[in-house]
């Protein structure tokens, strides 16, 4: 049985115990999430339990115990000290040696209860938030609670402005760009550094006009490749020697198709992007040398960094107000609702808004305009 969620003579809800878990691919501000939602909760005397390794936890009824003692000294810490997996789904989980995956979302129901949850914190992305939308449509699951705290590094996903991990990532990928610069220069050559996104180019447009990057290539303005390499050459034929070429892993050449690095049936978001930067860069070559004036390129693809590491002031204190605001979701009645930000505000959306929808970028962004205004291409 859950525990009492019965109201009080306050009126509030009458909050025993909530659980947290963390769910899709770490990210920078996770720790700091659990933290603040912990520290919240013993202080104002609610157990907490941490599951294991996102909803692979809840599945497999993995959990511990989290007192104030375990979640000391890791704002500052990447990661998450639960554990993560971007893998486990209830509605599709894998059985070794099973011939098909099942379905044990009925399963997580009774963990939930077993454990004698009031509610359940989820820490995660547009994958995250589905998993518990559909929860709650499972027959029975009237009493569940979920309360989502909006993370990844792709700020993708819908419902809210922003989403810690975010910043962090612009800033390892714009001081990956700055360093590219003096090699660039010295070699004179465009190099080409391919950053994450999924299918938006939050990050790529960012760390792309923060390190004033000649092109910006991102998934929501198809890139025509001929107008990729006149900027190259103009540039050449302004004096300037080489280019830097920032590229989101899901941009695509008009006309054409993302480049799909590899395919993961085990996994619910099975299309791993990746290869784009490398298409433009030998691209550059063949095409420069073709009209007579060659111009070296090299790639870089950043990958899992720009997910790793300490997290940046701005996500430290991001996270930290999400899960405060969760605190305050639960403690005044609220049920399965997602933290958001809006227009600078905290808020908060239903748990499902999020769910199949990803948050891209406008075409009339004002810092699409801002890039073009100091004449960086978008290869269109």
């Amino acid at each position: 049985m859950a525990a009492s969620s019965s109201n009080n003579n306050t009126g509030k809800p009458d909050i025993k115990r909530i659980g947290v878990l963390t769910g899709g691919g770490d990210c920078p501000g996770l720790n700091a999430v659990i933290r603040a939602v912990t520290k919240d909760a013993r202080f104002n005397d609610i157990e907490v339990v941490g599951f294991y390794d996102g909803f692979l936890g809840l599945i497999e009824n993995r959990a511990t115990y989290l007192h104030t003692s375990d979640v000391s000294n890791i704002l500052t810490v990447g990661g998450t000290i639960l554990g993560s997996s971007n893998k486990a789904d209830p509605f599709n989980h894998r059985v070794p040696g099973a011939p098909a995956p099942v379905d044990v979302s009925r399963r997580c129901l009774e963990h939930y209860r077993a454990r004698g949850l009031d509610a359940l914190v989820v820490i995660g992305g547009d994958g995250t938030m589905s998993i518990a939308a559909a929860l709650l449509n499972v027959e029975g699951a009237g009493d569940l609670n979920f309360i989502g705290i909006p993370k990844t590094i792709d700020n993708d996903l819908f419902g809210t402005d922003l989403t810690f991990g975010f910043t962090t990532a612009v800033s390892i990928a714009t001081e990956a760009l700055d360093r590219v610069h003096t090699t660039a220069a010295s070699h004179h050559r465009a190099m080409v550094v391919e950053v994450m996104g999924r299918n938006a180019g939050w990050i790529a447009l960012h760390a792309g006009v923060a390190s004033g990057a000649d092109i910006i290539l991102i998934p929501e303005i198809p890139f025509d490749m001929e107008r990729v390499a006149d900027a190259v050459l103009d540039r050449a034929g302004r004096g300037k020697s080489f280019s830097i070429i920032c590229v989101a892993e899901g941009a695509r050449p008009r006309g054409g198709e993302q480049v799909v690095a590899r395919i993961d049936p085990t996994s619910p978001d099975p299309i791993r992007l990746g290869g784009i930067g490398k298409l433009v860069a030998e691209s550059i070559e063949t095409m420069t040398a073709l009209r007579g004036k060659p111009i070296e390129a090299r790639y870089v693809v950043l990958g899992h960094i720009q997910r790793g590491g300490t997290p940046v002031a701005a996500d430290r204190v991001l996270a930290t107000q999400f899960g405060h605001h969760a605190m305050r979701l639960l403690k005044s009645g609220a049920r399965n609702r997602m933290v958001a930000l809006s227009c600078g505000a905290l808020t908060d959306v239903d748990i499902a808004y999020p769910a199949g929808r990803q948050r891209t970028i406008p075409l009339d962004h004002p810092l699409i305009a801002a890039a073009r205004a100091v004449y960086t291409s978008f290869g269109d």
